[in-house]
């Protein structure tokens, strides 16, 4: 299998591996067809592959992708991307513009997820006189 991996996609990866579990788990990434630009993307951090995942290595970091997803990243080259509008991977897939859909599967049971157009700075409390 053939992917690259850019640096920014690689630190996203490795933030997400480090807070989601540590450096001995994976990076499970689910690709299928569909979406805004032609493909849709899951992730979630993982101890271990599950059954009929490719495990991807490049640069330090561990991919666990099922088989379905490995033949459509086959050759695609991995981005990540932090706009005002759009924030996530994105992927270049020969022959196909570029795709930024993606998302973290659900969280564990007792972890809640807070969505970043929630957070919003507040004043300081003014000083009682």
């Amino acid at each position: 299998m053939e992917l690259s991996i850019l640096p920014a996609a690689q630190k996203f990866i490795q933030r997400m591996v480090r807070f989601g579990g540590g450096d001995t788990y994976g990076f499970r990434l689910v690709v299928t067809p569909g979406g805004c630009s032609g493909l849709n993307s899951e992730f979630s951090v993982e101890p271990v592959p599950q059954a009929g995942d490719v495990v991807f290595e490049q640069a330090g970091l561990r991919l666990f992708l099922p088989a379905e997803s490995a033949e459509i990243l086959d050759g695609a080259t991995m981005d990540f991307t932090d706009t005002a509008t759009t924030s996530g991977l994105v992927f270049q897939t020969r022959g196909k513009g570029a795709c930024a859909c993606s998302s973290a599967s659900a969280p564990a049971p007792g972890m809640g997820t807070v969505p970043v157009s929630t957070i919003a700075r507040r004043a300081a409390p003014a000083a009682e006189s």
